[in-house]
């Protein structure tokens, strides 16, 4: 069994779990299943405070899509959460990356 169905059991099974979907969207993302893991990466962000590293994945899970205004305002939420955490190189990272769309 691949790691995204074992996830997805493990979903069905305990759906408040937000390391679940955090795992999940990460699966989602590096198989190329950007929808997916934007709702997964979602239904995480819902259950849990990120200190910034999901709205990296989701930025990128939108880019891949081409929805740029998504992607910027996953990077701005980002930057929010980094500094709120004090991770100054993650708030550079995505700053950059912001300005680079």
């Amino acid at each position: 069994m691949d790691r995204i169905a074992i996830l997805e059991g493990m979903r069905a099974k305990t759906p408040d779990d937000p390391m679940v979907h955090f795992m999940l969207g990460n699966e989602y993302f590096k198989a190329g299943r950007y929808a997916d893991a934007i709702a997964a990466l979602t239904a995480y962000l819902a259950r849990q405070e990120d200190e910034g590293s999901a709205y990296r994945l989701l930025a990128q899970a939108h880019e891949r899509l081409g929805d740029r205004e998504a992607a910027r305002a996953a990077y701005r939420q980002g930057i929010a959460q980094a500094t709120k955490f004090h991770h100054a190189s993650m708030v550079e990272e995505f700053t950059a990356s912001l300005n680079d769309l």
